[in-house]
């Protein structure tokens, strides 16, 4: 789509390109979703690819990813062996309901910011653990953890001019066990809910994420391997607010659908499972 309100695009940005940020500016990575609707507000747009970023760092301390990171790279990416949790990269890449001229554009940072409660990166990264760098036009710096930055549908924390810069996963997170569920209406549908549970091993703890079912995610954690009663009572003290509503499920069908994959990743890894 045609962006007939643009006069501007800055294609050079400064190595802080919120320095000069001003209304009506937009950021500009994938694009993928910016061009698919009218953007009447929308005056310039701030083209973030030119700023290079890499795209996937991996070290010891785990996986840093930069915000303008496509599906594409991440999908191509390739875990270290000991990294048990690094199938959920490439199960993520495939929660997403684009083609695959979409994967070649769309980014890892766009995904997030949009903040739809079916995004996979946001399922991804926040049942990984991730925190998110954040810059801010006046040059300040802020981490948040991942559950804490998507407050509501379409809603996040980031600020007029604030930029995620990039999202970083520790290795004990990847290092963890991992078992996931999704349910969608079509083969290749948006999520109705989509669930990660991580286990580490050694241990008995269980840390659940609930996302698309919701229109934030939600992460239910335990030091011990929970009953089934207990897990289900977690679940249903989730406020009633909190569950979403579309085309694709009621709030009671997705609470639903939620107890039941929670019962079965609580099981597969209590028992050990393939992940």
């Amino acid at each position: 789509m045609d962006l007939n309100t643009i006069t501007e695009v800055v294609r050079r940005p400064s190595d802080r390109p919120g320095v000069d940020w001003r209304e009506g500016d937009a950021w500009l990575a994938g694009g993928t979703w910016l061009f698919s609707v009218e953007q009447p507000e929308l005056r310039r747009l701030i083209d973030l690819t030119a700023l290079r970023w890499e795209p996937l760092v991996a070290s010891e301390a785990g996986l840093d990813i930069g915000a303008t990171c496509t599906i594409r790279e991440l999908y191509a990416f390739a875990p270290p062996g000991d990294w048990r949790a690094g199938s959920l990269l490439a199960t993520s890449c495939e929660a997403f309901l684009s083609s695959f001229k979409v994967w070649s554009a769309a980014t890892v940072g766009g995904n997030i910011c949009m903040s739809l409660p079916a995004g996979p990166m946001i399922t991804l990264t926040v049942a990984l653990e991730a925190r998110y760098e954040l810059w801010a036009p006046d040059g300040s710096v802020r981490t948040v953890d991942a559950l804490d930055f998507v407050t509501g549908d379409h809603r996040n924390v980031l600020a007029p001019g604030e930029i995620l810069r990039r999202i970083s996963i520790p290795s004990h997170a990847l290092r963890k066990r991992a078992a996931h569920r999704r349910f969608t209406l079509t083969r290749l549908g948006r999520s109705t809910v989509f669930l990660i549970g991580t286990h580490t091993p050694g241990t008995r703890d269980l840390l659940l994420t609930v996302t698309a079912g919701t229109t934030r995610p939600v992460r239910l954690a335990f030091d011990t391997m929970p009953e089934a009663r207990t897990l289900q009572e977690s679940i249903d003290v989730i406020p009633a607010d909190v569950w979403f509503a579309d085309p694709n499920g009621t709030p009671d069908h997705r609470r639903h659908l939620t107890r039941h994959f929670a019962e079965e990743i609580r099981r597969e890894l209590m028992a050990g499972g393939p992940a």
